[in-house]
Order: C-alpha cells, then sequence, then structure tokens
C-alpha cells in the first residue's frame, strides 16, 4: 500500500506517525508534500516517511491512498488538479481521501468532477499546529467520520477503512448534511466562541494583565482552541458557515436569557442561577 500526503501538518503527520510505528502496515509506502516542505523533509529525516516529493505531481506516482491533509479550501483546489491536470499521474484503481472538519462543499466538489473520493473527517486533534506536533496515538479510539463520494467504489471504501484501521480509529459513516451539522455545535462553534472570549476578555479589558497573571484552568481549557491554526479554522468556518451561524444564534439566545438573569432590577436570584447551572449539567449528562 502506497499513500501520498499534499500536506503533512498535525493530522497528516499524526497519520504518517500511526501508520510507520504500527506493524501491521509496515509494509507501507508513504510518500509525502506539502508547500513549505517543512513537515515531509522532518518526516523524512525521522524515517516517517519514505520519500519527499519535490512537487505534488511527484508524491502522486505509485499512489494506492491519496490523503489530502491541506485546509478544506486548499484541499478544494488539489480536487480539480487531482481531475484535471495530474489525473494521468495517479493511478485509476487509486482513491483520494481527506482530513478536513467539514465534509458537504469537498464532497460536491469531488462528485462533480468524477473523482473516486471517500472524505474523511478524524475527530481528533490539538491546539498546536504543524508537523512538528504530530503524535503517532492521536485517533487511537476516536471516530472517524467516513462520507462515500458517488464515485467511490467498494474497493475504495475499503481501502480507506484499513487506513483508519491502522490509526486504530473507529470508521462512523454519515452523509455530508448530517456530519457538518453535527460538527458545527461540538467542533466549529467552540472554535468562534473560544476566539470571541479571547477578544472579549484579553482584548478589550483595562484590567487583563493583573487577569492573566491569575488565569487558571478553567481559562486555558476554555479558550484552547482559539490557539489553533488560523488557516485551518478560517476555512473551516467558511465552508460550513450556515450550520455555524444557526448553532452561534441559538447561542445567542441562551446568553440573552443569562444576561437577563444577572441583571433582574431586583438583583439576581442565587436560586434561579443554581438552577440553570444544574440544567446545564444535566443535559450533558456523562457525555464528556
Amino acid at each position: 500500500m502506497q499513500l501520498a500526503f499534499l500536506g503533512l501538518g498535525l493530522i497528516g503527520g499524526s497519520i504518517a506517525r500511526a501508520v510507520r510505528t504500527n506493524p501491521q502496515t509496515a509494509g507501507w509506502r508513504l510518500t509525502a508534500w506539502s508547500p513549505s516542505g517543512g513537515g515531509p523533509a522532518q518526516a523524512r529525516v525521522e524515517g516517517v516517511i519514505d520519500l519527499q516529493a519535490m512537487s505534488p505531481e511527484a508524491a502522486l506516482v505509485g499512489a494506492d491512498i491519496v490523503i489530502l491533509a491541506a485546509p478544506v479550501t486548499q484541499s478544494l483546489e488539489l480536487v480539480d488538479r487531482l481531475a484535471g491536470p495530474w489525473r494521468a499521474l495517479w493511478p485509476a484503481a487509486a482513491v483520494v481521501t481527506d482530513v478536513a472538519s467539514t465534509k458537504a462543499v469537498i464532497g460536491d466538489r469531488a462528485d462533480a468532477v468524477g473523482l473516486p473520493f471517500v472524505g474523511g473527517h478524524p475527530m481528533a486533534g490539538l491546539e498546536t499546529s504543524g508537523y512538528a506536533a504530530a503524535v503517532p496515538d492521536l485517533f487511537v479510539g476516536r471516530p472517524w467520520v467516513l462520507v462515500p463520494g458517488a464515485h467511490a467504489r467498494a474497493d475504495d471504501v475499503e481501502r480507506v477503512q484499513m487506513l483508519v484501521d491502522a490509526c486504530r480509529a473507529v470508521v462512523v459513516r454519515l452523509d455530508a448534511g448530517a456530519h457538518d451539522r453535527a460538527v458545527a455545535g461540538i467542533s466549529h462553534l467552540p472554535i468562534v466562541v473560544a476566539a470571541a472570549l479571547a477578544q472579549s476578555v484579553a482584548g478589550r479589558a483595562q484590567d487583563w494583565p493583573s487577569a492573566a497573571s491569575l488565569a487558571a484552568g478553567g481559562w486555558r481549557d476554555t479558550i484552547r482552541v482559539a490557539r489553533g491554526d488560523p488557516d485551518m479554522g478560517a476555512a473551516i468556518l467558511a465552508t460550513n458557515a450556515p450550520a455555524v451561524a444557526a448553532r452561534l444564534r441559538d447561542l445567542q439566545a441562551v446568553l440573552d436569557d443569562w444576561l437577563a438573569a444577572l441583571e433582574r432590577p431586583e438583583g439576581p436570584d442565587e436560586a434561579v442561577l443554581r438552577a440553570r447551572l444544574a440544567a446545564a449539567q444535566a443535559i450533558l449528562g456523562d457525555r464528556p
């Protein structure tokens, strides 16, 4: 099995590390290209990949699976090139997959150009970005959503499932719309909320220097995703904007209720505030 990575940051690099450290995939061949070349160069020195390709075209030769590991808007451009000027460079039996956090836009593009495409979204990540942050166990036990495209063959789906198994993740099958609506709330809305929190507290409060010296785990955990890759985050929000906006309006309505409770003319009612906090805990239950 030969994997061709177009992009080798945190997610692509973690896939490569997972495959390379799995004894069952020891014979797989890995090639990689990225615009900067930094990730593939480091991965080649470490023995994680077999070939640092000097161009995307060179990475594609002989590939069984082409992995688009770039921000989704950049991956859309790669889809067009894979179906156009690069089509003769990679085997007809090969399959293209991706790791982007949105699935409808890229899936529609792949279907429109006739690409054998199995959309993928490994539900794991870190606040740090780049190949240097990649770890081989990032996906262990985590869901990995697969969304086969209109031109995906049975062998294509099976091959991508083999990749997921090699990373010790758990395959979840969804259609693109259901996926994008689900992750809008649990993954994409937190990007906006964390950024807005950082802007409203660290960006506006005059007492931020003293507050920053007191900040601990609650602040760190809440704004963690605001420290993620801005290019990746912007591409996610741009390609799932309607679903994220709908979730943001839901949040806005809830925040308005909180404001009303805190700004009661007769003063806040501690029992009401406690009930609201308890209700949020009850909604969550034992879920993470």
